[in-house]
């Protein structure tokens, strides 16, 4: 009996001691989050943009465009940022991403996949609704020309999921006759996010011979080294623009509801252009499913499975 009451009188002592001292400050690393984390609120919205740059600059070009979503719908809509391509993809295939905004190549894999279904689709900052990949080098190699020079050199590319750093390049070089056993390596960028200005970083480094990026990218790297330093040695064809889908199951309610916000984005509109400009576009229109068909023709040409 003795003992037990010892036992409770140092157990209270300890709990007096544990609350009388400040917990110390963490920090809190978003980066690292869980994502399912969101599902455990109600009604939450979840918004990805395929990480081809880094976390920074998506939320930088998104949060507005987000919070303006969030005001106009009324629905409780969050960016959660996935480290990779791959676990943006696995995570669509989980059913824990309800809007994807993703290149087209990436679309008609999660559209294959798990059913996602496209219904808007941007107009870049250049005016057009379609977007093409660049093949570059540094400014200085001698060696590399055009794109016959490139047989036997070194290639960095984004992902293999990429549209304009990759398969929009494969197709260009197969149709000037180099295939992808003809380069010395093809690698893809390694590492969590901000795949796109890695590339170019590699092949300013010499680290690659030839790069593979989507237009617009130098301008994102342009604080970080002299781009005139870089040479586009060719471009690709167009294809069509970023897409954004929503989830198999999603109700089409909510589809509709944020398929009209986005529609209402006018870049005449000072409000509006605000916003448009910070995600580097000048408009969002409709989209269906087959407007990808080019994308996914060219896929099937190339022999490149929307299974991997």
């Amino acid at each position: 009996m003795q003992k037990r009451l010892w036992s409770a009188i140092l157990l209270c002592l300890l709990l007096a001691i544990g609350c009388g001292q400040e917990e110390p400050a963490t920090k809190i690393d978003l980066d690292k989050k869980e994502q399912v984390s969101l599902r455990e609120e109600a009604n939450v919205i979840t918004y990805v943009y395929l990480p081809q740059y880094s976390h920074t600059v998506s939320y930088k070009r998104h949060h507005l465009l987000v919070e303006y979503l969030r005001k106009e719908t009324g629905l409780n809509i969050r960016q959660v940022f996935p480290e990779t391509f791959d676990k943006h993809m696995k995570m669509v295939g989980q059913g824990k991403i309800d809007i994807s905004y993703s290149n087209p190549f990436f679309y008609v894999k999660i559209a294959h996949r798990y059913g996602a279904r496209a219904f808007a689709r941007v107009v870049e900052s250049y005016g057009r609704e379609n977007f093409r990949g660049q093949i570059i080098c540094r400014a200085d190699n001698r060696l590399i020309h055009g794109i016959a020079d490139c047989r036997g050199k070194r290639w960095i590319a984004v992902s293999p999921y990429s549209a304009a750093g990759y398969l929009y390049a494969l197709g260009h070089f197969i149709a000037h006759g180099l295939k992808k056993s003809d380069f010395s390596v093809v690698d893809f960028a390694p590492g969590p996010g901000a795949q796109q200005e890695k590339v170019v970083l590699a092949v300013y480094a010499e680290k690659y011979d030839v790069g593979t990026i989507r237009e617009g990218t130098l301008n994102v790297v342009a604080d970080r080294i002299d781009i005139n330093e870089i040479r586009v040695i060719a471009n690709t064809h167009w294809y069509p623009g970023w897409v954004y889908a929503a989830r198999a199951d999603l109700k089409p309610g909510i589809v509709e509801k944020i398929k009209k916000a986005f529609l209402r984005l006018d870049y005449n509109q000072s409000e509006y252009m605000r916003i448009l400009k910070a995600a580097d576009i000048t408009g969002i229109i409709p989209s269906e499913d087959r407007d990808f068909d080019p994308v996914r023709d060219l896929a099937e040409r190339l022999g490149v499975s929307l299974e991997r």
